[in-house]
C-alpha cells in the first residue's frame, strides 16, 4: 500500500514538473521573437519561439526523418544565401506541399531528365527565400536528432555544424497542456496526501 502511494506521489510530482516546464516556457515565449537568419547563425537562438526572416530553404539537401517513401517530416537546411555550404540551421517541417515535392523529385522522377524537369519547374521552392516561425527542438528529441544528423553528415558529406540549431516549423509553446498537467498533478498530490492523513491513526 505504501509503495502504491509513493508511486502516485511520484506521478503527481512528474506531472507538476512537466506542467511547470511548459508554463515556464510559455511565460518566456508569449510571442515569437523575430530574428534574421544571419543573426541566428552568428549568435545562436535568443529565445525558444522564433520567427526567422531572410533565410533560404535548401530542399536539394533536405533529409527525410523516416528514411522511406512514407514521409513524416523533412529536415531542411535554412541558410543565409542560396548554395551556402555550411549548414547552421535545420528546419523540421511537415508542410504537405514540401513533402509531396520531395517525394516527386527523389522517388517518382526516375531519370535524370525527369529530375531536371522537376527541379526547373520548382526552382524557386528548392532554393527560395522563406520566413519560418517555430520552436527550438529541445530535450531528448533534439539530442537524438542532432546525433543522427551528424552521423548522416559524415556519410553524405553534408557540412552540418556541430552546434546545429533545430527548429520545428509551426510549433508553439504548450500553454494549455502545461495548465492541464499542473492542475492534475496538484489535485492528485493533494488527494493522495489528504487521504494519507485521514488514514493515520489518532495520537
Amino acid at each position: 500500500m505504501h509503495r502504491f502511494r509513493f508511486t502516485l506521489i511520484a506521478v503527481c510530482l512528474l506531472l507538476l514538473f512537466l506542467g511547470g516546464s511548459d508554463l515556464f516556457l510559455w511565460y518566456n515565449n508569449q510571442t515569437p521573437l523575430s530574428v534574421t537568419i544571419d543573426a541566428l547563425e552568428a549568435s545562436g537562438a535568443p529565445r525558444d519561439w522564433l520567427h526567422v526572416t531572410d533565410g533560404h530553404q535548401d530542399l536539394d539537401r533536405a533529409i527525410s526523418t523516416s528514411g522511406s517513401i512514407e514521409l513524416e517530416a523533412l529536415l531542411i537546411p535554412l541558410t543565409g544565401a542560396p548554395g551556402q555550404e555550411q549548414i547552421r540551421v535545420l528546419i523540421e517541417t511537415r508542410n504537405p506541399h514540401l513533402l509531396e515535392l520531395f517525394k516527386k523529385y527523389h522517388f517518382f522522377a526516375d531519370t535524370l531528365p525527369d529530375k531536371q524537369a522537376v527541379r526547373a519547374q520548382y526552382a524557386a521552392e528548392f532554393l527560395g527565400q522563406r520566413d519560418i516561425t517555430g520552436m527550438l527542438m529541445g530535450g531528448f528529441i533534439a539530442k537524438g536528432n542532432r546525433q543522427k544528423l551528424l552521423e548522416l553528415a559524415q556519410q553524405t558529406g553534408l557540412a552540418i555544424d556541430q552546434d546545429v540549431i533545430l527548429l520545428s516549423e509551426g510549433k508553439e509553446p504548450e500553454r494549455w497542456r502545461g495548465v492541464f498537467f499542473a492542475v492534475v498533478g496538484l489535485l492528485g498530490l493533494v488527494r493522495v496526501l489528504s487521504r494519507k492523513n485521514n488514514l493515520s491513526p489518532p495520537a
